[in-house]
Parts: structure tokens; sequence; C-alpha cells
């Protein structure tokens, strides 16, 4: 239900306002009557609040997820897990979330109901995987499923963030250590070879790095502000849809990172499909959350029509195998999966072996690329050193 934010007068003309649930305005009607309210105006009320619109971390959550699993577990009742919790929480956001979800429920909306109000709390995975759990009796096993996925996910950002630190920081390094050569050491050789420039013996490798060097000094701010300009340009592109969607196809067709971020995003799909359909989410719904918790809108795009394909009665390995996202091991275990009726459980061994399989090509990705980036700077750092020093030794020579 709706909340609907009012505005209102007491029997002795005080305004006040506030926030009411209710099917339509005519039940707010009602409510506010029995409060002995006149109504001054109603609205329906935006979700932007601190506590629905603040992001709270996956770990977080996870903690949350397996302390209300255990309070339940224990035999604490709903309503009082909820409140220890929210009196216990770290995070303000947290506290707010929690507090406002009991109150949810006190007021007789269901546990995924009041949940699906905060959706930068919990995401439509775990509102649908509790509301399977809620009328299907087993609601402590969905919340630690629910964690258990959430901690398992964190944990794939986690490693594959912490392989790439490194060749970014060398990256960062060596741009840094170029660009102070090129800004501050190179020009004091300018007037050491300004003869030859003039008698034209001045080699070219020397010629374009003084001229490259003389332009960053004349130009360093029009640089700074056409990379800023470009880097605004870009960021408000890729906040489109198109701009979303060709970022998504960049991901999967860059060289040697293409295939690690497509695997990734079919192993995320795989996880989530098969975690909610162990926990008895119907297998439409099922898949239009999993698609868009692929993180890929072409992958999410390949879903979205193999959907139709089970809407028609047909199967789901199919259409998978003919968009070419899906490795061909992964549509034949669907496959036989599906012909099994195993789906659920499948689909997650699909992501564990997707998982193993692409973080070793990961490992092994960095490990060559750091020695190729310590390459390449040295190679950058040689040619300034070549191009300063041919031509002092063939001055050298001619003496």
């Amino acid at each position: 239900m709706p909340d609907y934010a009012y505005t209102a007068r007491d029997m002795s003309g005080q305004k006040k306002s506030g926030v009411l649930t209710a099917k339509s305005q005519h039940d707010v009607l009602t409510q506010l009557d029995a409060q002995s309210l006149i109504p001054v105006e109603i609205a329906v009320a935006k979700a932007g609040g601190v506590a629905r619109g603040k992001r709270i971390s996956g770990q977080v959550m996870a903690n949350t997820y397996n302390q209300l699993a255990a309070l339940l577990r224990s035999g604490v009742p709903l309503l009082r897990a909820l409140t220890v919790m929210s009196s216990q929480a770290s995070k303000p956001a947290l506290k707010t979330v929690l507090e406002e979800v009991k109150q949810k429920v006190e007021e007789g909306e269901s546990l995924p109901e009041a949940m699906v109000r905060y959706p930068g709390a919990f995401n439509d995975m775990a509102v649908n995987m509790v509301r399977a759990g809620t009328e299907g009796g087993f609601l402590e096993d969905a919340l630690e499923r629910v964690a258990a996925f959430t901690e398992q996910q964190e944990d794939l950002k986690g490693r594959a963030a912490g392989a790439l630190a490194y060749p970014i920081f060398l990256g960062f390094v060596g741009t840094s250590v170029v660009a102070v050569l090129i800004i501050f050491f190179v020009p004091k050789f300018e007037t050491l070879f300004a003869k030859l420039r003039e008698e034209g013996s001045l080699p070219m490798a020397t010629d374009l790095l003084l001229n490259f060097s003389a332009m960053l000094q004349s130009y360093w701010f029009l640089l700074i502000a056409a990379m800023v300009a470009g880097l605004f340009a870009l960021i408000s592109f890729l906040r489109t849809d198109n701009g979303k969607y060709w970022l998504d196809w960049a991901k999967i067709k860059v060289p040697m990172f293409g295939p690690i971020f497509l695997n990734l995003a079919v192993a995320r799909f795989c996880r989530v499909l098969g975690t909610l359909l162990e926990n008895g989410v119907p297998i439409l719904r099922s898949l239009d959350i999993s698609r868009k918790a692929a993180g890929n809108q072409i992958l999410s795009t390949s879903i979205a029509k193999a959907s139709e394909n089970i809407t028609a009665g047909e199967k789901l390995a199919t259409p998978l195998a003919v968009s070419g996202h899906f490795p061909n091991q992964v549509v034949e275990m669907i496959s036989v999966a599906e012909e099994s009726n195993t789906l659920d459980t499948v689909m997650v061994q699909i992501s564990d072996s997707l998982e193993k399989t692409t973080f070793r090509r990961l490992d092994i990705l960095v490990r060559l690329l750091e020695p190729l980036m310590l390459l390449i700077m040295a190679g950058v750092v040689f040619f300034i050193v070549l191009a300063l020093m041919v031509p002092l030794l063939n001055s050298a020579d001619a003496v």
C-alpha cells in the first residue's frame, strides 16, 4: 500500500502533518476522520527520505539477515526481534530502516511488504526470498540463505577489487612519473638543443619530445579543462540508458577482460536464479529478478527473450544458447538440469564452477598485466632518456 502525506487541522484549529499508509485517498480520509482531524491537503508521499534513499552495504545487511534468522530460530517473536535489532544497530540508516519496518509490521503489513519500501537496504532478491519463506513457513531458512548469498557476493566484489588494485596503482604511479619527467625535466634541455634545432640536426624523436613538453607547459590548463569536460560528458552519457547499454557492451568486448566480465555476470545470474528457485519463487519471477541482478544489460536482454520462451512453454536452454553470451558448457548443464528437474541446485553449481574458473583466469591475467605495465613504463622512460641523450652523444662525437 502507498504512503500518503497529509496536512490537517484538529478541533482546536492547530495544524498537524504526517504520513499514513492506505489503499487510497478515501481510506486516508477515513483514518483522519477517526482521529478527529480535518484534512487540508493529501498527497502521495515521495520515497526519498534517508531511510529509503540511503544505501546500506551488503556486509551490514548480511549480518542483519543472520541476526534476524538467529532470533527467530530461538523463538523470539518477529516484532520483538526487530525491536532488539533496531536498538543494537550500529548504523543510523539501518536503525531507522528497522524501526520503520517494525512500525509497518505493527500496522498489519507482512515483513516482505514492509521491506520492499526500502530498496537501498533490501534488494529484489532478498524481498522475494523472504516472501517465499513467509508464505512457505521457512522464514528462518530463507533469511540465512539471503545472508549467505549476500556475503558471497560481497566476497566476490572484494576479490575482484583486490586483484585489480595493484595494476591500477602501477598505472597511476607510472603516469605520474612520466608527467613529471616531461613537464619539469625535459624543458631544461630546450636551450641546450636550440642550436642543433636551428642547424636542422636535431633528431626527430628529440624534437617531438621537446614540442610535446612545450605544449604541456603552455596549454596545461586547457588540457586539464578538456579532460574534466570529457570526464563529465562521459559520466553524464553513462548515466543515460544508451550509455549504460554501451558500457555493458564494451565490458564484454574489451580484449582480455571481456570474457571475465561476461563470465562473472553469467555466474551472478545463475546464483541468483538458483537461490530463488531453491526458495520456492516461481521461475518467471526468478528470471525477472536474476536478469536484473546480472548487472549487464546485454545479458539481461538475452534472458528476457528466454523468459518469453518459458511463457510459451518451451525450454530455457535453447534461447540462452542462441544469444551467444552463455558458454556451451553452461547451456548443456542447464539443458540437462531442465530435463531432470534439478535446475535450482544445478544453477548454483554452475555459478560456483564459473566463479572458480574466472578467478583463476583473472589471477593469471593480473600476474601478466603487472610486468607488462612495468615494461611499458620502462619503455616510455627509456624513450625520454634516449631522446635526450642521443643529441648530447652526437655533439660529443663532433667535438
